[in-house]
């Protein structure tokens, strides 16, 4: 399982896509954070965090977490390699957690630069510090959590279609749907249903690991997201024999 996970890896980064998929992130975040004049930017906030950061996170990850996963079982049914592949002695859960593993991996290493950004606001805090550490290791964590559930989503996204791009499409809506669906669902209808149609969403869940207390309850609901999936697309690899 750890070879094919590091040929995931190898595989990403060395074509284009992979290094292009993480510095658009990074570009993205610090044009936003630092250079445009929106909401979202620190200096302009005049309070000492990074929710700017943290709001952006999930409107990139929506893009680019498809764009790492589009290809990674799809591109495998089009040249025909999954089948050499389910050959090996290897179960098609192992193949999916490899994969798993490998997105995950690269949704970490486009967050790590981001970690200077902390050490910046730190500095410029008045006085120096002033800075809530607590929410921004909170928002660091609910980050990880929603991009592993995007990758998982991802992953099942491309085992359905040999294409890449209906992959993409198709994983860029599902993680949209899961992640803001619910929420306007929740506009919608009142009393416990209204809060029961939210839970449901992960935006809810995010935001409350954001404000930086990891909730047993939120850690779950993040965990189920990426098992279910996982499991859906392991179902998918396997009706191949099913047909058969």
């Amino acid at each position: 399982m750890f070879t094919l996970y590091k040929k995931e890896l190898s595989s990403f980064f060395s074509s284009l896509m992979g290094y292009l998929t993480i510095i658009v992130f990074l570009l993205m975040t610090g044009l936003f954070l630092w250079v445009f004049h929106t909401g979202f930017n620190l200096l302009d906030y005049k309070y000492a965090g990074l929710d700017g950061l943290f709001v952006l996170g999930p409107w990139l990850y929506l893009f680019l977490i498809p764009a790492i996963t589009m290809r990674m079982i799809a591109e495998e049914k089009k040249n025909g390699t999954m089948e050499l592949l389910l050959t090996k002695p290897l179960s098609e859960f192992k193949i999916v957690f490899s994969k798993f593993l490998a997105g995950f991996t690269v949704v970490v290493i486009s967050l790590v630069p981001t970690i200077v950004y902390y050490f910046v606001i730190y500095r410029l805090g008045d006085p120096v510090g002033n800075i809530d550490t607590a929410s921004v290791i909170g928002s660091y964590i609910g980050l990880l959590f929603l991009g592993a559930a995007y990758v998982a989503i991802g992953l099942f996204a491309s085992s359905l279609s040999s294409n890449q791009i209906i992959a993409f499409i198709i994983a860029a809506l599902l993680s949209a749907v899961f992640y803001y669906g619910f929420d306007f669902l929740y506009t919608m209808v009142h009393g416990k249903l209204a809060l029961t149609m939210r839970w449901f969403g992960i935006q809810m869940h995010y935001e409350s690991i954001s404000r930086g207390v990891i909730d047993t309850r939120d850690v779950i609901f993040f965990l189920s997201v990426i098992t279910l999936f996982i499991m859906l697309t392991r179902m998918v690899l396997q009706s191949r024999k099913w047909k058969k």
